[in-house]
């Protein structure tokens, strides 16, 4: 099993319609090029950024059975490092971004595809149920799957936030980190 990480910005296609591109740019680098440090210091992979979401895992291609942990350690570091910039952009008047995060463990199925641009990547309903926690999260807050609460109740604070149904009719039970 695995434990995917998705983070995306809140408020990102309007405020990428009033900024210049390369100053959007250096903003998306300046998160991004932090979030790398972090999910490296913890143990997981990065796999891709589109856009302004981010999209991470731990477990594949390194087993690691800390996983679940590893990844909420991550998601708490990534939310402090988003607020304190939050906070300065602010200070300076400039405009702040808040990020959704969602957390789900689960079976994957990982590997390298491609030809010229060779790329690991992971497939299967975990990371569609991670991809869920994200967009079902809220803005500033880690939204973690039954699932990983379940790894992590004892080591975290766990509010729970009551459950979503999927487009397939299943009930998934969310809780805040």
């Amino acid at each position: 099993s695995a434990t995917i990480l998705f983070a995306d910005f809140k408020g990102f296609t309007l405020l990428a319609e009033r900024m210049e591109p390369a100053a959007l740019i250096g903003l998306l680098d300046q998160y991004f090029t932090a979030f790398d440090e972090i999910v490296t210091r913890h143990g997981l992979e990065k796999l891709k950024t589109i856009g302004d979401a981010y999209m991470a895992v731990a477990g594949v291609p390194t087993a690691n059975r800390r996983h679940p942990i590893e990844t909420c350690l991550a998601a708490l570091e990534i939310h402090a490092v988003t607020a304190r910039m939050k906070a300065q952009r602010e200070k300076m008047r400039l405009p702040a971004l808040e990020l959704r995060v969602g957390i789900h463990t689960g079976p994957v199925i990982s590997g390298v595809v491609g030809r010229r641009k060779f790329t690991f990547d992971i497939w299967g309903d975990a990371v569609n149920t991670a991809a869920l926690m994200e967009e079902n999260g809220a803005p500033g807050r880690i939204n973690v799957s039954e699932t990983v609460a379940g790894h992590v109740k004892t080591l975290f604070e766990l509010e729970p936030r009551g459950a979503i149904e999927t487009k397939h009719g299943r009930r998934l039970e969310m809780f805040f980190l």
